[in-house]
């Protein structure tokens, strides 16, 4: 096959696809570049007010936007940390020789098929309703109340649920590193005298570092993004209590119509998410290297 004939079969598959990532993705990207350095309110009728970096000088003043970055930390942090813990937890459990580990497997997996806006609503009336109603039947209102209305409590809520939501589409992930350690060297390990929390702790971690690395991007991603839930569960509150960045921008940007001073936080937001996940795929990539 001539050089040409493979740049035409080339283009041929990818061409659609480049073409529907730059449409989609790099043209918007260019112009709400562009609209982050004007004021403006998002009407075509109204004239753009070129205002250079004002709008990026304004965030450090933003209390309402420097909360919700705080929050959104927060938020990623623990949400990261239950997700991978519980969806490793499910693939160790899935990949055990029990009878019901097939059963289980689809089961954990199950709620990841369902929508996020629907996800955040059934949650919504198992809190606001259920959960007090528990309280109310057991007397225990101290403990069964609705999270949703409490300041303290809403954003570990929202945690609750993305961990319920994520944890099972990670553990296939972990399921498929598992499977591909070769079962020699964890029988070798056996025989040695290894028990099971030392083959894990210097067998299958080590072995698991690509899933690790994986899984870590996504659910950091994945967290840092998080508006459909965000929006069904508790639509931002109480009291702000979860407006995380997605909402906060989109809030900016239709709620208050200042639509250049929204796209300088969606830029910033960008830069945010990109330099947190890259750092991260550096640092687990090198613990594969070393391992």
């Amino acid at each position: 096959m001539t050089k040409r004939k493979k740049w035409g079969w080339f283009l041929l598959f990818t061409g659609p696809l480049l073409l529907i990532f730059l449409t989609v993705v790099i043209v918007p990207f260019i112009i709400g570049t562009f609209y982050s350095f004007f004021q403006w309110d998002g009407i075509s009728a109204n004239p753009m007010v070129f205002n250079g970096l004002e709008n990026y000088k304004n965030l450090l003043e933003d209390e309402r936007f420097l909360e919700s970055a705080w929050l959104t930390v927060k938020f990623t942090v623990f949400s990261v940390i239950t997700i991978n813990v519980v969806g490793l937890s499910f693939a160790l459990f899935v990949t055990s020789k029990l009878k019901i580990a097939n059963t289980a497997r689809t089961m954990f997996f199950m709620p990841y098929l369902i929508g996020g806006l629907i996800l955040g609503y059934i949650w919504q009336f198992v809190f606001s309703d259920v959960l007090k109603m528990v309280g109310e039947w057991t007397g225990w209102g101290s403990i069964f109340f609705n999270w949703l209305n409490d300041p303290e409590f809403a954003l570990y809520t929202l945690v609750f649920v993305f961990t319920w939501q994520m944890a099972g589409y990670v553990m296939i992930i972990y399921i498929t590193g598992l499977q591909g350690i070769p079962k020699d060297i964890i029988e070798a390990a056996h025989i040695d005298g290894a028990n099971k929390w030392q083959q894990l702790k210097s067998i299958t971690f080590p072995l698991l570092m690509p899933a690790f690395t994986i899984s870590l991007f996504l659910t950091l991603s994945m967290a840092f993004k998080i508006y459909d839930v965000n929006l069904s569960l508790t639509n931002g509150g109480p009291a702000n209590a979860t407006e995380l960045f997605a909402m906060n921008i989109f809030n900016e940007i239709f709620g208050y119509g200042n639509y250049g001073y929204g796209q300088a936080k969606a830029i910033i937001f960008f830069l945010i998410v990109a330099g947190v996940a890259l750092t991260q795929v550096y640092v687990t990539k090198k613990r594969e290297v070393e391992m």
